[in-house]
């Protein structure tokens, strides 16, 4: 609207972030390079007990005078992404960050050979969570006036390959999922952007993917060598995520930007 007040975007040191999957992979190293940015409070949440308990302790090494708690919930069950939500901004008092990154489950595979039953499996276990957090944490953001939502996806959203027909069409359903987002959320203040990489060496999903999966082995096997610039790593993705979240990335909304060390130009 012409004339608005325009938002106050917060520094780092002023945030309160909720952090979906940030009890391992990404996530976690999301988790790790915010508190060394300076924010003071997270939420990190996973399924997992043990492997949550083990994420907060590995972050209480260095975590200065941040914050920090686990939150267990499946945010593909609409009500427990609710709970969450509800949970996380009863403990933290507001929340200004939504990271997204609940992992995918699922390998690639050809069409053909995938049983037509888990199409809808892979819909609801790789892009619900996103979307669930998303809806759940928005009356917080806006009430509090403003917020930046992070949602990780994949450069399958962008580039056709053999074997992601579904996973390319989940991932591209975050991706203009996280636009819509944005373009309803700058009203308020609340930023939305995607942030798309490719094979992330050293996380749990790319060891299966190269261990379990004959046809994703061979796929990604191709890809590895065109990252000439360098494989793309969690801590790669975090370094983004700091950014995005910041002021310095306050014009920045309803993007979508590849990580890939130069596989594609996606």
């Amino acid at each position: 609207m012409r004339g608005a007040k325009r938002p106050k975007i917060k520094r780092l040191s002023e945030l309160s972030a909720v952090i979906v999957g940030g009890t391992s992979g990404i996530g976690l190293a999301a988790a790790e390079a915010l508190i060394r940015a300076g924010v003071p409070r997270l939420r990190l949440v996973g399924r997992n007990p043990e492997r949550a308990a083990a994420a907060v302790d590995h972050l209480r090494r260095f975590k200065g005078e941040a914050e920090i708690a686990a939150l267990l919930a499946d945010c593909a069950d609409p009500k427990a992404a609710k709970d969450m939500a509800e949970t996380a901004l009863a403990g933290m008092g507001g929340i200004d960050l939504l990271v997204c990154s609940p992992g995918g489950n699922n390998l690639p595979e050809l069409l053909f050979r995938q049983p037509i039953a888990q199409i809808n499996r892979t819909l609801m276990e790789d892009m619900a969570p996103t979307l669930n957090a998303c809806r759940a944490v928005l009356p917080a953001m806006m009430e509090g006036g403003g917020g930046c939502i992070l949602n990780l996806a994949s450069d399958a959203a962008k580039v056709a390959t053999p074997g992601e027909s579904v996973i390319g069409a989940v991932m591209a359903g975050i991706v203009q999922f996280t636009r819509g987002l944005a373009i309803e959320g700058k009203r308020n203040g609340i930023r939305a952007n995607a942030i798309t990489p490719s094979l992330v060496e050293g996380t749990a999903l790319t060891d299966r993917l190269m261990a379990e999966g004959t046809f994703s082995k061979k796929l990604f096997e191709k890809a590895r060598p065109l990252a000439d610039l360098g494989p793309t790593t969690a801590e790669d993705l975090a370094e983004l995520i700091v950014f995005l979240a910041g002021p310095g990335a306050a014009k920045i909304t309803g993007q979508a930007i590849s990580v890939n060390g130069g596989i594609s130009a996606a």
